[in-house]
């Protein structure tokens, strides 16, 4: 009888020190994150195409969500038709790779080819991440001037949400 005890002894106590390393319920284990969501990103649009009209310039505007999948989209009346898939292209790459598609371009006028290798890449400048809390919440890509415009009139968009 004691080697009985001494062994529902030690299960208890192996049950009660597991159950003190348990994990936490699932819940708990789950990040939050921020979703970008049509309105923010109409506004997003609004506040680039504002500042094209400033310019003086006529451009596609693509908003993507942080999977790099289309979320708004809308085009300047006299905008080049190509500028459609390449403002989406610049959004896609910025949201892909966590980074200005302006950085790639810089990498492959330094000379690494690399670049053009990565899929869904389109290293031109233009596609703007859209960071809150330093999270990527989404990219808008801009085409229709020059690569230097549209970096700058990409980043008035993304300013929105800067604090």
């Amino acid at each position: 009888m004691p080697r009985l005890s001494s062994a529902m002894l030690a299960c208890a106590l192996a049950c009660a020190a597991s159950s003190c390393f348990a994990a936490p319920p699932l819940k708990e284990q789950l990040s939050q994150r921020t979703v970008l969501n049509l309105a923010a990103a109409k506004r997003i649009a609004q506040a680039a195409e504002d500042k094209a009209r400033a310019d003086g310039l006529k451009v596609a505007i693509a908003i993507v969500d942080e999977a790099g999948r289309l979320l708004h989209f809308q085009r300047m009346d006299g905008t080049p038709n190509s500028s459609v898939e390449v403002s989406i292209g610049k959004a896609i790459h910025a949201a892909n790779y966590r980074r200005d598609s302006a950085f790639h371009q810089k990498l492959l006028e330094g000379g690494n080819t690399v670049v053009l290798g990565l899929p869904n890449a389109l290293p031109i400048e233009g596609g703007v991440r859209l960071l809150l809390d330093e999270q990527v919440i989404g990219a808008i890509g801009v085409s229709g001037a020059q690569a230097a415009q549209d970096g700058v009139i990409a980043q008035a968009g993304a300013d929105l949400l800067r604090p």
